[in-house]
């Protein structure tokens, strides 16, 4: 499967590979295919929980701090971890367009 996944460091899970066409894979390649990726998005809302966790321990820092330049760093990472949650919702998502497709 490792021909067909990459990390994505960001994101912190594996993705899709999608450099080859769905329909130059074999039915099998297909269904292992999607297997390991509801393997992988099965995980995607443990990895939210963890980017939570970790805007909530900023947000306290953010209420506790003085420093002007530390508060914006701390904004800065809160947007990051908040845009990374939501591109994770987005391929938590992406699976049902994939499976529709790899049942017709």
């Amino acid at each position: 499967m490792k021909d067909h996944f990459f990390f994505n460091q960001r994101l912190g899970i594996f993705l899709p590979d999608l450099t080859v066409d769905w329909d130059q894979h074999s039915k099998d390649t297909q269904q292992d295919i999607l297997f390991h990726w509801e393997q992988i998005r099965g995980s995607i809302p443990d990895r939210i929980v963890d980017l939570e966790d970790q805007i909530n321990h900023k947000q306290a820092q953010l209420s506790d701090e003085s420093d002007f330049i530390r508060s914006c760093q701390l904004n800065k990472e809160i947007a990051e971890l908040a845009s990374i949650i939501n591109d994770l919702w987005l391929w938590y998502r992406a699976n049902q367009t994939l499976s529709t497709k790899a049942h017709h």
